[in-house]
């Protein structure tokens, strides 16, 4: 069982007389900014010259710095900007400015776990994971709540790494919910697991051989949408609510039946076979080698999967159905937008 801390487990005191550096101001980096703010911590916090986030930053009464000069001022360095740039970022703007006693610290192990990123040896790596979104990590900040977060430790060398990552965690509002402790290597390659076999990959990609098998069939895009996409949200919530059993509780028993018969079905032996192989990737390396190389080539094959995807018919379907329920905020994305 993992070890859970809370506030009480967790001194805020020593962050007193520190500056934090948030790099980056996007969805994780406004909140970890916002939020440590709002609980007494010195924050700066470190963009790219021109950034479109540097009047948001001030707006905010936050005091935006290039990166290397957040780096320099910092005593603990928070990065959290997207992974692929972090190596490339770390040695230009932020290893000049790393001295014994900093701290070095991460939402997510991927650049530390794959070696892009190797910190001297007198400096302490941690990490805090929020486990949800940035919008969320503020939300419930403000409202008094908090999300629960992962806390690892790669290097202490100052005996300390851990204590003050809990320090860290309670002023984001972490304490509040719950800090997991884990390690790096867990985080990631559970992390990077989670998405491509269930959250994104498995999940799109099981609804969309359910939509495209009825239409197939001869069944209406548009019944085969709300049937096998839309109405997944309902099923989600009652899980994230009260797990498999509050969901199975609170649908038909013929819906159950179907569960309790044909899932196994969906998700066999090959399948699992599948997701062990897809893990074994992620452990030894491979995918992270994928997509670095990916990147370092412009992309060709992931922008190319990316606009067929966005100009699919179950997403030409969903974006018409989605018209006629204004309720939801329905959001659109262009074709040749990016991500996150």
């Amino acid at each position: 069982m993992a070890n859970i801390y809370y506030d009480s487990d967790a001194d805020l005191g020593r962050l007193a007389g520190k500056t934090v550096a948030i790099i980056g101001f996007g969805s994780q980096g406004h909140a970890h900014a916002l939020n440590l703010h709002e609980s007494g911590v010195h924050v700066v916090v470190g963009l790219y010259p021109g950034s479109k986030s540097w009047s948001k930053v001030e707006a905010a009464g936050l005091t935006p710095m290039t990166v290397a000069e957040a780096a320099q001022a910092a005593d603990i360095i928070m990065i959290l900007t997207p992974d692929v740039g972090q190596g490339k970022l770390y040695r230009e703007e932020i290893a000049p400015a790393l001295k014994a006693g900093k701290t070095l610290m991460f939402a997510h192990g991927f650049n530390i776990r794959f070696g892009q990123i190797v910190p001297p040896a007198d400096v302490d790596v941690s990490m805090i994971a929020p486990k949800g979104p940035g919008h969320r990590v503020r939300e419930t900040y403000v409202a008094g709540q908090g999300v629960p977060a992962l806390l690892a430790v790669y290097q202490d060398a100052s005996g300390q790494a851990k204590a003050n990552a809990l320090a860290y965690a309670k002023a984001l509002g972490a304490g509040r919910a719950g800090v997991l402790e884990t390690t790096f290597a867990e985080e990631t390659e559970t992390d990077l697991f989670g998405e491509q076999a269930v959250l994104c990959g498995g999940v799109s990609n099981l609804m969309k051989a359910g939509f495209e098998t009825l239409v197939a069939a001869g069944y209406q895009p548009e019944i085969a949408y709300f049937e096998c996409i839309h109405e997944l949200k309902l099923i989600v919530d009652l899980i994230y609510q009260g797990g498999l059993s509050y969901m199975r509780y609170s649908v038909s028993d013929t819906a159950e039946h179907g569960d309790y018969r044909s899932g196994p079905r969906i998700v066999d032996d090959h399948v699992r076979a599948e997701m062990k192989e897809i893990l074994s990737e992620i452990q030894s390396g491979a995918y992270a080698e994928e997509w670095l190389d990916e990147n370092a080539e412009g992309r060709p094959v992931f922008n190319k999967t990316r606009a067929d995807e966005m100009t699919s018919q179950v997403e030409e379907v969903g974006r018409n159905l989605r018209r006629m329920m204004p309720w939801l905020n329905p959001k659109e994305v262009k074709p040749g937008a990016g991500g996150a």
